[in-house]
């Protein structure tokens, strides 16, 4: 099974969910719907910002971006190990391992400063309304685009450059549904240092700094709102925000508890819960939030659906 220099494994074996053999079937059903909502719910986000003029703003420029980043996110993860599930197999290449770790850091990576670009968009809205469509400039939204994509790509790169030099001769047993980072890191057999540090330093400033960033725009957006306190600007700021602040909620718990509250072996259950949240539910739910929270999203499908015509 190992290559003959000794140093590494041809595959990897994926335990898996921890789930009892009878209740595959339930399970894969399940996390099929869960793929499949995610799937076509986000591409009817795309759809309707894409035919719906009213839609062709920086907000919903960024939140396309956003749709397309959680569809392919889970297509990372999820047709693996549906497969697995259909197929009763474990294994995955070396080569796909590794390729699925760093497509899984760099949309994740990517989900993060797509939401710190939409936090930024919702301070220069209220906080800077009469400047709006100077700032928020087209040029300005492609390059917040383009540098997300390059910093989530330099960062999957680092770690992915990094394991592969890692060698795994004490076997190649995941306890995971996929190649997860850390799991790949505690079941190497060298020394994983560089690792961890590049984990502590350039992994933690990618999500830490766009946290940072968007906690920073929402003060300012509080503290716009407690200046010139009304019913009306907070309900606007509500219906602005509210989408967007449920989104971040949830994606930077799920993160938090993955991979910030400390571990124990006795709680890798746990840590494959939160991983199929993090995957699959967050995902999911997305499109969910911003079509009921939103009324210009809601306009457009009610226009869709009543064979409405669509403003181009």
């Amino acid at each position: 099974m190992r290559r003959d220099n000794q140093s590494s494994v041809f595959e990897f074996l994926l335990l898996g969910l921890p789930i009892q053999p009878e209740q595959q079937g339930m399970y894969y059903a399940l996390f099929l719907g869960m793929y499949l909502t995610t799937v076509l719910g986000n591409l009817l986000i795309i759809l309707l910002i894409r035919l719906d003029s009213r839609l062709h703003t920086p907000m919903y420029f960024f939140l396309s971006h956003l749709a397309l980043t959680d569809i392919s996110f889970s297509s990372v993860t999820a047709p693996k190990m549906l497969m697995n599930m259909l197929t009763h197999t474990q294994s995955i290449s070396y080569a796909g391992c590794i390729s699925q770790e760093f497509f899984f850091v760099f949309f994740a990576n990517l989900d993060s400063f797509l939401l710190t670009s939409m936090a930024y968009d919702r301070y220069v809205a209220i906080c800077q309304p009469l400047h709006y469509s100077r700032i928020m400039s087209q040029n300005l939204c492609f390059l917040l685009v383009v540098v997300s994509w390059v910093l989530s790509s330099a960062n999957a790169l680092l770690h992915t450059l990094l394991l592969a030099r890692l060698s795994f001769l004490r076997g190649n047993t995941l306890p995971h549904f996929f190649c997860d980072l850390s799991a790949l890191l505690k079941l190497s057999s060298s020394d994983t240092t560089i690792n961890q540090l590049a984990i502590l330093t350039a992994g933690s400033a990618v999500v830490t700094l766009p946290f940072i960033c968007i906690l920073v725009s929402y003060g300012y957006i509080g503290a716009t709102i407690l200046r010139r306190p009304s019913i009306k600007g907070i309900c606007k700021a509500l219906s602005t925000c509210g989408s967007h602040l449920s989104v971040v909620s949830v994606y930077y718990g799920a993160v938090i508890a993955l991979y910030i509250v400390p571990s124990s072996n006795s709680t890798n259950d746990k840590d494959i819960a939160v991983s199929v949240l993090y995957t699959l539910v967050i995902p999911m739910v997305n499109p969910f939030i911003y079509s009921l929270r939103n009324r210009d999203i809601k306009g457009a499908l009610r226009n869709i659906l009543s064979g409405g015509t669509i403003s181009t």
